[in-house]
């Protein structure tokens, strides 16, 4: 069984737990940390004969080209994370559209590959905002991982499919969806696989719940992280409470568990492992 493996290509700054202490106007004034951090990101993969799918920031894409043409040529699947991180409920069909359109012509002039994935910010892609994936399928995108089914105080579509699994439009069209994945237990959905689950449990607990997805359930999980959780000397923002504990709680734990995750599983990207579960929905 092959897991999908995924970066959301962003800096540390572009968090949205940071978006009350930083403008997106003040941006440019933040030391930039994302080239290194990926960077440090694509050896460990190399290191491990491991490829992935990068979704990447717009911003990035249009200030470090280099960086999206190197995950290219590094054999790595780019896709798309937005252009400005905005909340995708927060916009208007009109301005996700352009946001999106924006971002994939950015990546795609910076790659030299076509873009068919996307992953929305803070995975805001919720009931009340389904009508994305009708924009996504509309302009060239093949399949969306950003419905995370479980419930959370900023996303999350509790009762939404756990597996992949091909969306019907209303347009006719159809999406892949590779959700984020979750365990099953007791009744409840439980996250493990990424961001700050994945730095707050104990390894024992990660890789014991995806040989259950894997062995018994008999489906792929996907794991998702950030270049800034394999920063723990990142500069300091202005956060509190939770916002500051999800950020930067267990940084220095992040390569030390990929390391090790990479040893126990098979990983592969997105667009590989969906066309596995799904022969018809994603193009090669």
């Amino acid at each position: 069984m092959r897991n999908a493996l995924t970066f959301d290509i962003e800096d540390y700054f572009h968090v949205e737990s940071a978006a009350s202490a930083v403008q997106r106007a003040e941006w440019p004034s933040y030391e930039p940390r994302v080239v290194a951090n990926t960077r440090r990101i694509l050896d460990l993969l190399d290191e491990a004969g491991v490829k992935a799918t990068c979704f990447v920031l717009g911003w990035v894409a249009e200030r470090e080209p280099a960086l999206v043409r190197e995950i290219a040529a590094r054999g790595h699947e780019v896709a798309c994370h937005s252009f400005a991180h905005r909340l995708v409920y927060a916009l208007t069909l009109h301005e996700f559209r352009q946001d999106t359109r924006r971002a994939k012509a950015a990546i795609e002039d910076a790659a030299g590959v076509a873009v068919v994935g996307y992953r929305a910010p803070t995975f805001s892609i919720v009931r009340r905002s389904l009508w994305a994936l009708d924009v996504l399928a509309e302009e060239g995108f093949e399949y969306d991982s950003s419905i995370f089914p479980i419930h959370h105080d900023r996303y999350g579509m509790p009762r939404a499919p756990r597996f992949p699994h091909e969306v019907q439009l209303a347009s006719g069209r159809t999406i892949a969806e590779f959700p984020m994945t979750t365990l099953a237990l007791a009744g409840a959905r439980l996250p493990f696989s990424g961001g700050g689950y994945f730095r707050l449990l104990p390894y024992t607990v990660i890789r014991a719940a995806l040989r259950r997805l894997n062995r018994r359930e008999h489906q792929p999980g996907i794991v998702y992280l950030h270049p800034w959780e394999f920063d723990p000397t990142q500069p300091r923002l202005p956060m509190h409470g939770l916002s500051r504990f999800r950020h930067y709680v267990n940084l220095r734990t992040t390569h030390v568990k990929l390391r090790r995750l990479m040893r126990d599983f098979e990983f592969a990207p997105a667009r590989d492992v969906l066309r596995e579960q799904l022969p018809m929905g994603v193009a090669s």
